[in-house]
């Protein structure tokens, strides 16, 4: 990578291992300290509106967002300023941490940038039988679970496609999750922007707080966590959509595309040269097929947790 634009190296570039999509390096220079994020550019999921994404992220920097400032943005690498903070782990956050964050989707919600991209959801994968089949071929360590799983996957998919969205459509971060998050001083810091877009308002807000409501799995779902970010979204300005399954459909169906996109690379049975790892692609193939079967069974459940 060519960057120039950010001062004189005074070291070699540091890879920052765990992403899921791409691959994070920290580079340190004359100028300061810069998270250098290289797009995954062989198989991507969808394709990054990267001027889009960073006009947003410009507007949210500069309306007091606490996110890293945003420096550039290329078709190969998007840097930002680099900001010190705790990781945040997946478990439940305190209850002022996910107010805060609630508060922090509002002010998202209300920013007045143009977005020129309608996206069109493409149908989710209905080839879960033939991946099953692949799997089991290859002796992939999690085939047997999925091809019990096959007939739950089916029906994931169809809910994904069926699930009536009340609206409104918003524009904002669509992923904000613990792995997206550092607490710094005990408050938040948004990261990785690069999946904004529009989305039905009952999906980011389901997504969010479930995300910061529980641990790993769906035993130790916090209550009052969950209501904390929708108490900090409505003290902020924000007015919550009807109750009903679409609070969930995105975070489903975006770990559904996440699982098969991942048991692709796996299949594959080679190392990328960009993206996530071959182990961490193994890891969240196998969360996958063992936790999307737990968190439908429990849409019911969760549906409570709107009341």
């Amino acid at each position: 990578m060519n960057l120039p634009h950010l001062g004189a190296p005074i070291g070699p570039m540091i890879r920052v291992h765990g992403g899921f999509a791409n691959r994070m390096y920290r580079l340190d220079t004359d100028q300061g300290s810069f998270a250098v994020k290289e797009l995954n550019l062989v198989d991507r999921r969808w394709t990054y509106r990267l001027e889009d994404v960073f006009r947003f992220e410009r507007a949210a920097f500069a309306a007091g967002i606490p996110m890293p400032e945003p420096i550039s943005a290329s078709h190969h690498a998007l840097v930002h300023r680099w900001v010190e903070g705790e990781k945040v782990p997946e478990a439940p956050v305190s209850a002022a941490y996910a107010f805060e964050i609630g508060a922090i989707l509002a002010r998202i919600h209300a920013l007045d940038v143009e977005w020129t991209h309608v996206s069109i959801e493409e149908p989710a994968s209905r080839d879960w039988p033939e991946l099953a089949e692949r799997a089991a071929a290859t002796g992939q360590p999690w085939a047997d679970e999925l091809a019990f799983h096959v007939e739950t996957f089916l029906a994931i998919a169809h809910f994904v496609d069926a699930c009536e969205r009340p609206g409104p459509v918003v524009l904002t971060h669509k992923d904000i999750q613990p792995w997206n998050l550092l607490a710094r001083h005990g408050r938040p810091v948004v990261l990785d922007w690069e999946l904004s877009g529009m989305l039905d308002l009952s999906g980011e807000l389901g997504s969010t707080a479930l995300s910061l409501a529980k641990g790993p799995g769906f035993d130790d779902i916090e209550p009052t966590i969950f209501r904390s970010v929708l108490d900090g979204y409505v003290a902020a300005g924000g007015a919550l959509p009807p109750s009903g399954p679409s609070w969930f459909v995105y975070l489903i169906g975006g770990w559904l595309g996440h699982t098969r996109w991942n048991i692709l690379r796996c299949l594959a049975g080679v190392e990328a040269s960009t993206g996530p790892d071959l182990a961490l692609s193994h890891e969240a193939a196998r969360n996958g097929v063992r936790g999307l079967p737990d968190l439908f069974a429990r849409l019911p459940e969760l549906e409570t947790l709107l009341l």
